[in-house]
């Protein structure tokens, strides 16, 4: 799992579920001291998680984060990459730099995970990757234009990915969260947008890592590429 912040966040949660269900979790991202209270707390209720330093942009560090697995004589079978960056400005005034920087962290880390995945799956015929898109994946907005470049990239290339490996055994899914999340980054960073969306109004993060997990047990006859998940009343 790479893109691990708060504890009540959908990385976070990710690692609690795939933990629980039995799996020893590698839990990934760039602040140590929160990937190291996910993977303690993981261990404090009998599972099995390894807090490794990485950072999505960084090549090494996605290798050293798979080389983990490994060093532990175990392989891959769930890899999910949850990084991204929301970032916006006007075009006019907006510094390459923005742009730059969002698409290294929502795409092209994405691919360094991606082929990271497969590396060590492909052998083996079988695995699961997943990435987290959003509703910036599909459609261009105002004022965004370095997220949604970087998303769209992203659900295009893990589209590619699953065309390709997906006879091969390797299941690559993509997870569109159209909506602000119900988590620390909202209820506490901004508890007005909470307000603003009203009760029921926020994705669901149990409702998130259900369907995370439903896309890692699907029937290999039967295996979906997408989900879009969004509150009753989002519109769209």
């Amino acid at each position: 799992m790479l893109g691990v912040g708060p504890d009540r966040g959908i990385g976070a949660q990710l690692c609690h579920r795939f933990a629980r269900e039995g799996l020893h979790v590698f839990v990934g991202g760039r602040s140590l001291d929160k990937i190291e209270a996910v993977a303690k707390a993981i261990r404090q209720q009998g599972g099995m998680a390894t807090a490794v330093l990485a950072d999505a942009t960084q090549e090494t560090d996605i290798v050293r984060l798979f080389q983990a697995a490994e060093d532990a004589c175990l392989m891959p079978d769930a890899a999910i990459y949850n990084a991204g960056n929301n970032v916006n400005g006007d075009l006019a005034t907006m510094e390459s730099s923005l742009f730059e920087n969002c698409w290294r962290v929502a795409c092209f880390g994405g691919f360094l995970f991606g082929r990271e995945a497969v590396r060590r799956m492909l052998p083996r015929g079988r695995g699961t990757v997943l990435f987290t898109g959003a509703s910036a994946s599909w459609r261009g907005v105002p004022k965004m234009y370095p997220f949604t470049a970087a998303k769209a990239g992203l659900r295009t290339f893990a589209q590619a990915m699953n065309k390709e490996y997906g006879p091969k055994g390797l299941h690559v899914g993509h997870v569109i969260v159209d909506g602000a999340v119900e988590g620390d980054r909202i209820l506490k960073g901004k508890p007005y947008i909470a307000e603003m969306k009203g009760e029921e109004g926020l994705v669901s993060i149990e409702g998130i890592v259900d369907a995370y997990w439903y896309l890692h047990t699907q029937h290999k006859q039967a295996w979906t590429f997408e989900l879009d998940l969004r509150p009753f009343k989002e519109p769209w």
